[in-house]
């Protein structure tokens, strides 16, 4: 027969392990909302902010084999017609220098050397393509030349409006592939990463056929 002291420590025993699991299934509802509050808001990835400099035009890029000299931008619109309807484009000016110290060689700007970055979770919007030398696209810019004054276009909504745009400059880097994996090992302008994020303030421009 168990005497009083027995009877008492058990109880008490007893009330501090009922202690303990209460605390212990608390410690693990609160682990899972927790974890089902960081699935909510984008998994256990880390955000990262911005690892490129954001610069304000007009201003300077060197990226690659090109230096380009950012001026304005333009919202280029397009009032509906009988036959069409409504549209707009981001038109970005800027000068454009060939500063190929590795091949010399003369070049055209590839349209995916430069992005418009809206931003607020869209998706980023490739060029329609580049065009220099009075509006002609494809212009081969030829090293050891003065600059060229180019443009490049963005699709856009037709409704578009922005006080600020951002404009994403690519830069090629001057390298070999990977000889371990039997790859070319003669170097060669390639391998597209971030350089910059241009920022500028656009003017609206219309454009009904006649200011050509």
């Amino acid at each position: 027969m168990e005497s009083l002291d027995e009877v008492i420590d058990a109880m008490i025993a007893d009330r501090v392990i009922h202690r303990h699991r209460r605390i212990w299934l608390l410690v693990i509802a609160l682990v899972v909302v927790a974890a089902l509050v960081i699935l909510a808001t984008g998994g256990w990835k880390e955000k990262k902010g911005r690892t490129v400099p954001t610069l304000t035009a007009p201003t300077t890029v060197t990226a690659g084999r090109f230096e380009y000299s950012f001026t304005k931008a333009e919202i280029v619109q397009k009032p509906k017609t009988e036959y069409d309807e409504a549209e707009s484009k981001l038109k970005v000016y800027f000068d454009a220098k060939n500063i190929d110290t590795e091949e010399h060689e003369s070049v055209r700007i590839d349209s995916q050397l430069m992005l418009f970055v809206p931003g607020h979770g869209e998706e980023n919007v490739d060029s329609d393509g580049a065009s220099c030398h009075d509006d002609k696209i494809g212009w081969v810019l030829v090293y050891g030349l003065p600059p060229e004054s180019c443009s490049m276009t963005f699709k856009v909504a037709a409704d578009f409006k922005a006080d600020v745009v951002e404009i994403g400059v690519l830069q090629e880097h001057y390298e070999s592939d990977n000889e371990a994996l039997g790859a070319n090992d003669k170097p060669y302008w390639h391998n597209e990463d971030a350089a910059a994020v241009v920022r500028l303030s656009p003017k609206v421009v219309i454009d009904d056929g006649e200011n050509k």
